[in-house]
């Protein structure tokens, strides 16, 4: 069956999707899917079998705004509205991969978005719980993937900054906008050799890895990226 891409509300709160666009050809969406994996994950350092399977199944123009579904599997962000992006499929891929997914796991998402990443996520673990701090993103996202049946994401709009301490600890947890440190909540929240992939800066980041062990906290840092700044949080009382 096909599925057209849900309206993504733009700043206003409104649906920027075009009710005339043409029909979306779901054959060529596989091909560039596939073409995707081959040239931007594979070609590079993205090689867990599983995520590579996620990546090829998950239908990212279903999580676009309807202008850009031509645009779906090119090597670049996109906006989705509201100030937000979806990642570039490769940062999708390597934060993936880094956060190490098992099958039995519970993992947190901060910063929802389209609800993309929290889709890759769920092909790959029992339970996501996702954080979205814009109400309209969260409840669009919500409404996305349930039509898609990702029946094991649980959307939550809230602050990001304080993670969602009902559900924790956490088999890992990923971040998907970026605080200028690694904010306390979230290492708390994750289990003892849990990890934590986050972007960490201000208008540039560095890419992070924290694991949890039994002495404390490991943390690594990967490539430059750049994200969305991470709102709310901690100094603003939210």
């Amino acid at each position: 069956m096909s599925l057209d891409p849900f309206p993504i509300p733009d700043d206003s709160g409104n649906g920027r999707d075009r009710p005339d666009a043409a029909p979306i050809d779901e054959a060529e969406m596989a091909k560039r899917r596939r073409d995707m994996v081959r040239v931007q994950l594979l070609g590079r350092d993205i090689d867990s079998v599983r995520v590579l399977d996620a990546m090829r199944v998950v239908p990212r123009h279903l999580f676009v705004p309807r202008d850009q579904v031509s645009e779906a599997y090119e090597d670049r962000p996109l906006a989705i509205g509201m100030g937000q992006t979806i990642s570039q499929p490769y940062i999708v891929g390597l934060m993936t991969q880094r956060l190490r997914p098992e099958l039995t796991d519970t993992v947190l998402e901060i910063g929802t978005g389209c609800g993309y990443q929290a889709a890759v996520l769920a092909a790959l673990v029992r339970e996501v719980h996702t954080v979205e701090i814009h109400k309209r993103l969260a409840e669009s996202a919500a409404r996305r993937l349930k039509a898609l049946g990702y029946n094991n994401v649980h959307v939550h709009a809230g602050d990001g900054w304080k993670g969602w301490p009902s559900d924790a600890p956490y088999d890992g947890i990923i971040v998907t906008a970026a605080p200028d440190h690694v904010p306390e909540a979230l290492k708390e929240q994750l289990k003892v050799g849990a990890r934590l992939v986050i972007p960490v800066g201000n208008q540039y980041q560095k890419l992070m890895v924290v694991t949890r062990t039994e002495k404390g906290f490991v943390e690594e840092s990967l490539i430059d990226v750049r994200f969305v700044p991470m709102t709310g949080g901690e100094d603003e009382g939210a």
